[in-house]
Order: structure tokens, then C-alpha cells, then sequence
């Protein structure tokens, strides 16, 4: 019973590859090949659901042995990283469920998506997507976890973007693409750091040696992996990158955004839920996170003027207390959320595109009056908190100068000093020629037309302007060099950038942490 987990994802994999190989040589393109690529994705969702579904029949008759190991896939003296999976427990809920709303979302892409360009191109990433997805709940150690967290980033990149000719598509994915690999950073540092306390990345084996664990060593790793989680479920402050992955396709949004992959922070802390048990610190602070998104997402949609921005919303709503409900004990609770909540807001966001055809008759309720009446909270709320801003200005903004600033570092400080390779100081050295035969043209020019006068005041004060100028150009700028003047301007503005930099806030952050480093 065991054995047929491994097929579960394996038979989305096989599909997304058979699709990706087919387009690429042009056996499936076009309206032509539309029924072949929906026929195999759809096919291997349907028989993955099937497995899915038997392996948590035997869970539930405790037939199944609770993990399965194919074998190792890395070693190296005390680290022992193998292909394994979870034949019970939550996962495989998790599985089942996730395969049966995976195959509606496909049926339903079959109509939707039908004489798009990119038909055969979203059936590759959705099988992709489904096959990371099962992966990610079923694997039996942090490695296969994070394997499949990644490609599921990968592919909602693929899909946001999925009308990447649109300006606001591409920047949109590119934001949330950016925004989740902070999480990806905090999920790594948690694998490292339970294997240098915990000694093991299985799940089941870090989860028993929970309590061998100090206090402060939990506390850490269940930051790190809360850290993770919050980012992946779009808890404060990383809720604006929700908003923005609804820039592609219904059916991507639908599955994405709604029933399946933003639950994947949830269903990390459940996973967990024994080192949460042994730091409540991060137990707290998950609570609190999940306690400011509800509210956050129930105060921001009550302003929405369309449905998928109110859903949105509404999700980060939702998943917010499902944190606060992990942060507070209430696992048990979470879970069951979790699976209806996945199923309720799945459903809401396909039917989305007809919801006008259902409320025409319905009056178009006015804006709540308890917030109406309070500017302040209304002003706020259509902002939505100026969370995107703020994130501008203390992140994104810095990072930018500071590139800007290490690239003319590089190119002005590194390159001339280092050296640069043959064939760029030859395209250098031309350059420099072609700018002093300008500067020379125009010194010519400058001379020839220096002062032009009529009359004999004109001429006299013409011809006085002329020997000045041939004085200066002759004895002045001659005897000291032009390249002298010319380089000390130079330098003088380099001290002066260097001076105006030193005193921008973000470089005092730095030299204060480098100091902090020094003396710690």
C-alpha cells in the first residue's frame, strides 16, 4: 500500500513533461493538440487522485506503515538525506484533497483557457504545479519539502506572468517572485539549523528529537520555519504580494491563490506543530501575525471595488486565523479550516468571472458606515495600509542605491585599479579618442566664433576678447596642464559623492553593523 505514494506526484511530473517535450518539438501546438494535453494532464491528475485516494483509505485503516523510502540521495558521514515519503498523517489528507480540486481547476482550464495562445503552455505549468505541490505535502524530509516549495514559487512566477507581454503582468510576478525567496532563505537556514542541533532533516525524526531540544535552539528553528510560512501564506507584512499574483489567468488564481498553494505556510506549522510546542515565543508571535493579517484583511476589504480583490482579502482574512489558530494550540482546528477553507474560497474564485450574472438583480451594497465614518480608517483602508509603500521605501529603495552605488564602485574603483581584459581597453581607447576629437572640434568652433562684434567698438573688442583667449589658452591652461584641471575636478567631485554617500542613512546602518560584528 506503501509503494503507490510515490507515484502520486510522480504521475503529474510525467505529464508536465510529456506536454513540455511535445510543444517544444511541435507535436502538440496549436487548437489541434489542445485535446492531447488536456487528455494527458488531466488523465494523470485523475489517476493520481485515484492513488491518493486509496493511500488514505489504508491510512485510515491503519494499513499503511507511515513512510515509504525509496532509497538514499545523499550521504555524507552523519548527514543522510534519502527519498522518502509520508503515508500518513495530514499529508496524505492533504494529498487527496489537493488532487481532486487540482483535476476540477482542469476541467474547468479546458473551456477557459480554450484558443489561447499560451493553452498548451499553462496545462505544463498547472501539471508542474500540481506534481511540486504533492511532492511538498508527501515528502518525509525538510529537502523533498523545500523541493517542491520552490518549484511551486517557480511555476506561480510562470503563471502571474502568464500575459508577460503586459508591462504590469511581468513587474508583478517579479515582485512576488522576490518577496518569496525571503522565506525561501528563512525555510534554508531552518534546514541547517536542525541539522546542527537536531542532527536529522526527516521530519518524523526532528519532530520526535523535538524534545531533546533546548528552549532557545526550538525557539530558532520554529522562527525560522514561521518565518517561511508567513511569507508563503501572505501573513503582515508580506500580505501585498497576494494582491498582485492575481494578475494571471482565473483558473491559476483559482488554485494558486485560493484552494491550494498559499495554505502551504499553514500546513508547514502543522507539520511542525511539536518544535512550536517547545517555543512559545514563535507560538506568540505566529498568533500575532495571524491575529494583524485578519484584521488587516478584514478591514482592506471592506473597501474593494472588484471580486478579486474582495477574495483576496477575504483569503489573507482566512489564513490569518488559521496562523492565530496554530499560534494559540488549536491544531486540530487549523487543520479542519484549512481543508474548508481550500474547498469554499477554490470554488468562489472560479465562479468569480459570473458572479455579475447572479447579482444583477441585487442592489450594490454602499461601503460599511462603522468605517465610512471614520476617515482616517477609510483613507487607510483603500491605501491598504500603505504596505507596499512602506516596503519601498525601507527595502527596496535602499537595495537600489546601494546596487547602484557597489556597480559604480565596481566600475570606476575595481575595474581601473584590477585591470580590465584586452578587447575592453582597445573599445575604451577608442571611445576616448572619438570624445577628444569632439572636444577638440568644439574648442576649434569655441575659438573661431569666441567674440564677434560690428563697428569699430565691435572689432576692438572682438580683437581684446581674442588675445585674452589666446593668453589663457597659450600660457594659463598650457603651463598647468588641461588634464590637471580636468582630473582635480574629477577628484574633487569623487570626494564629494564619497562625502554625500558616508552620511546617507543607509551606509551609517552598515558601518554600525559592521562595528557590531567586529566587537561580537
Amino acid at each position: 500500500m506503501d509503494l503507490i505514494v510515490i507515484l502520486i506526484p510522480l504521475l503529474p511530473f510525467t505529464a508536465a513533461a510529456a506536454i513540455g517535450v511535445g510543444h517544444l518539438f511541435g507535436w502538440l501546438d496549436g487548437e489541434a493538440g489542445e485535446t492531447t494535453t488536456v487528455d494527458i494532464a488531466v488523465w494523470a491528475i485523475i489517476l493520481s487522485s485515484l492513488l491518493a485516494l486509496t493511500l488514505l483509505g489504508g491510512d485510515m485503516m491503519g494499513k499503511n506503515a507511515g513512510s515509504f523510502s525509496v532509497g538514499q540521495w545523499l550521504g555524507s558521514e552523519t548527514l543522510d538525506i534519502r527519498v522518502n515519503f509520508l503515508t500518513t498523517g495530514f499529508g496524505v489528507v492533504l494529498a487527496a484533497l489537493f488532487t481532486i480540486l487540482l483535476f476540477i481547476v482542469m476541467r474547468f482550464s479546458t473551456n477557459y483557457m480554450h484558443k489561447e495562445a499560451g493553452f498548451h503552455r499553462f496545462f505544463f505549468i498547472l501539471s508542474l504545479f500540481s506534481a511540486a505541490m504533492l511532492l511538498l505535502v508527501l515528502s518525509g524530509n525538510a529537502v523533498g519539502t523545500f523541493i517542491g516549495w520552490e518549484i511551486a514559487g517557480l511555476c506561480s512566477y510562470l503563471l502571474i506572468a502568464y500575459y508577460y507581454e503586459r508591462p504590469v503582468a511581468a513587474q508583478n510576478a517579479t515582485r512576488v517572485f522576490v518577496t518569496n525567496r525571503i522565506g525561501d532563505a528563512a525555510f534554508l537556514l531552518g534546514i541547517g539549523l536542525s541539522y546542527a542541533w537536531a542532527g536529522d532533516v526527516n521530519w518524523a525524526r526532528l519532530t520526535s528529537a523535538s524534545a531533546q531540544l533546548s528552549t532557545g535552539q526550538a525557539t530558532v528553528i520554529a522562527l525560522c520555519f514561521a518565518v517561511a510560512a508567513c511569507v508563503k501564506s501572505a501573513q503582515i507584512p508580506f500580505t501585498p504580494w497576494l494582491a498582485r499574483a492575481m494578475e494571471g489567468p482565473t483558473p491559476s488564481s483559482a488554485i494558486f491563490y485560493g484552494a491550494v498553494m498559499v495554505h502551504a505556510g499553514v500546513y508547514l506549522l502543522i507539520l511542525l506543530e511539536p518544535i512550536f510546542e517547545q517555543a512559545p515565543l514563535a507560538m506568540a508571535l505566529v498568533a500575532v501575525a495571524g491575529l494583524l493579517t485578519a484584521v488587516y484583511g478584514f478591514v482592506v476589504g471592506l473597501t474593494q471595488t472588484d471580486v478579486k480583490s474582495s477574495l483576496v482579502f477575504a483569503t489573507s482574512g482566512q489564513l490569518g486565523l488559521m496562523f492565530m489558530e496554530c499560534g494559540l494550540g488549536f491544531w486540530q482546528l487549523a487543520s479542519w479550516h484549512l481543508c474548508a477553507h481550500a474547498v469554499v474560497r477554490g470554488y468562489q474564485v472560479l465562479v468569480a468571472p459570473s458572479l455579475v450574472h447572479h447579482v444583477h438583480d441585487n442592489p450594490i451594497k454602499p461601503v460599511a458606515p462603522a468605517i465610512a465614518r471614520m476617515r482616517w480608517a477609510y483613507v487607510a483602508s483603500l491605501q491598504r495600509f500603505w504596505l507596499d509603500q512602506i516596503t519601498d521605501w525601507t527595502l527596496v529603495k535602499p537595495i537600489r542605491r546601494l546596487a547602484h552605488d557597489l556597480t559604480y564602485f565596481d566600475d570606476h574603483i575595481v575595474d581601473r585599479t584590477l585591470g580590465v581584459s584586452a578587447p575592453a581597453i582597445r573599445a575604451i581607447s577608442t571611445l576616448a579618442q572619438l570624445e577628444e576629437q569632439k572636444i577638440g572640434a568644439r574648442l576649434d568652433n569655441e575659438v573661431d566664433s569666441f567674440a564677434q562684434g560690428s563697428g569699430l567698438a565691435g572689432k576692438i573688442t572682438e580683437w581684446a576678447a581674442a588675445i585674452m583667449h589666446w593668453f589663457e589658452d597659450s600660457f594659463v591652461l598650457r603651463g598647468i596642464g588641461k588634464n590637471a584641471i580636468r582630473y582635480g575636478r574629477q577628484l574633487g567631485y569623487a570626494a564629494n559623492k564619497v562625502e554625500l554617500l558616508l552620511f546617507s542613512p543607509r551606509y551609517l546602518v552598515l558601518f554600525i553593523f559592521i562595528t557590531l560584528l567586529i566587537a561580537f
